[in-house]
């Protein structure tokens, strides 16, 4: 077999494998899951893996990568509708069953639930190949946003038939394991997230950007970063500063992001900051130079923008849920409330507002207690979980 190791100790789950990655976003595209599986594609190639990549082309001058150890296959895809610039992947069954029959990998890894990632569990199930999945994306929350609820129960049973058909299903949180074994869902375990805080911490705070938004040195910043979106329950962002802005006047909101809620937020609030698509270290200083943020999304499997903003020392205020439920410790290092009081939410936000040594004890133990969050652990976690499920696979066999 081409680029297997049938010749490796199964008992060390940290052999070189030959690991095809199937996923319907991918960077250039930004969104948290394109994020997360380049960082986790990223750990396995430097600890000797070798990946294939599959994913949908992305536009015109879309070329594959190919480089030592690493292989792009693109495929057809279409664009999702109320997502511009992401697109979903065609079914490519036949096509994913003749290139895995001519090379097989050791284990197949299909991160998105759509159309391309229904046809590679399909494809490894049809060739006897191990195959794991990630559960990353609340696809039967987000549809009463887009004005689908009735599919919800339909897209429910699908998300759990398709993550029944894979070996492992890997979630980000405690909290979504138990709902997900509670659901029906079998196989399921915990691979957390990490966050970069040499990138997103304190140091990265800058009052010459702070200027550049009105903001005095006291003067507080409230933010708000991710996609700007209708299952992203953005309102309640703009209700809670409404009523930290009654309170003081010198108090600046800043939504970071783009989306299609984007167009509606400037006309209905053109005196809010809005700073568009940030990454790197323009994104951490735009964490940084903030005080207090709003993450008021209940459609989250985890939500990467909790840990940065804790990383970066802000003020957080979150429903206790996905990552918040995981991280915060309410009133310790962060503020959490019972998932959509909406009340309690507003009332959080402007208590913190209000109490300016508690916010500032808040926000130095926001930055310690994600310290020990570092990508590295969670790399080493993922790549033993597919070493442990292609040895229990291969020790099955006949």
């Amino acid at each position: 077999m081409d680029g297997t190791v049938a010749a490796s100790n199964l008992d060390d789950p940290t052999t070189p494998l030959h690991l095809a990655v199937v996923t319907e976003t991918y960077p250039p595209e930004v969104n948290g899951v394109a994020l997360t599986l380049a960082r986790l594609v990223g750990g396995l190639r430097n600890r000797g893996h070798r990946i294939q990549l599959i994913r949908p082309r992305q536009g015109g001058q879309d070329e594959p990568a190919r480089n030592a150890g690493f292989e792009e296959i693109l495929t057809p895809g279409l664009p999702i509708p109320g997502y511009p610039g992401l697109r979903f992947g065609l079914p490519a069954h036949r096509t994913l069953r003749m290139l895995w029959s001519q090379s097989p990998p050791d284990l197949v890894h299909v991160a998105t639930e759509g159309p391309l990632g229904a046809a590679a569990v399909g494809a490894a199930r049809a060739l006897g190949l191990p195959v794991s999945s990630g559960f990353h994306t609340n696809f039967h929350a987000y549809s009463r946003h887009y004005r689908l609820g009735w599919l919800r129960g339909v897209v429910s049973r699908h998300l759990r038939r398709f993550h029944n058909r894979t070996d492992l299903t890997l979630v980000p949180t405690h909290h979504l394991a138990r709902e997900l074994n509670d659901d029906g869902y079998r196989n399921v375990d915990v691979l957390a997230r990490g966050v970069d805080t040499r990138l997103f911490n304190p140091d990265r705070r800058s009052e010459a950007l702070r200027n550049t938004w009105g903001a005095m040195p006291d003067d507080l910043v409230v933010a708000y970063v991710g996609r700007l979106a209708p299952e992203k329950n953005l309102s309640l962002v703009t209700e809670a500063f409404a009523a930290i802005a009654s309170q003081h006047k010198g108090a600046r909101m800043l939504f970071v992001g783009d989306g299609p809620s984007l167009t509606l937020l400037r006309r209905r609030h053109p005196d809010y900051l809005f700073s568009g698509m940030r990454l790197g270290d323009d994104l951490a200083a735009h964490y940084a130079s903030a005080d207090i943020f709003l993450f008021p999304s209940l459609t989250e499997t985890f939500g990467n923008v909790v840990p940065e903003a804790l990383a970066s020392g802000l003020g957080v205020i979150a429903f206790n849920c996905a990552a918040a439920a995981d991280l915060i410790e309410d009133d310790v290092n962060g503020r959490t409330v019972r998932p959509d009081d909406r009340e309690a939410f507003i009332a959080a936000a402007l208590a913190l507002a209000d109490d300016r040594p508690a916010l500032a004890d808040l926000r130095d133990r926001a930055t310690a207690s994600v310290a020990h969050m570092d990508w590295e652990w969670i790399h080493e976690r993922f790549a033993h979980k597919l070493g442990e499920l292609l040895s229990l696979h291969r020790g099955t066999q006949p």
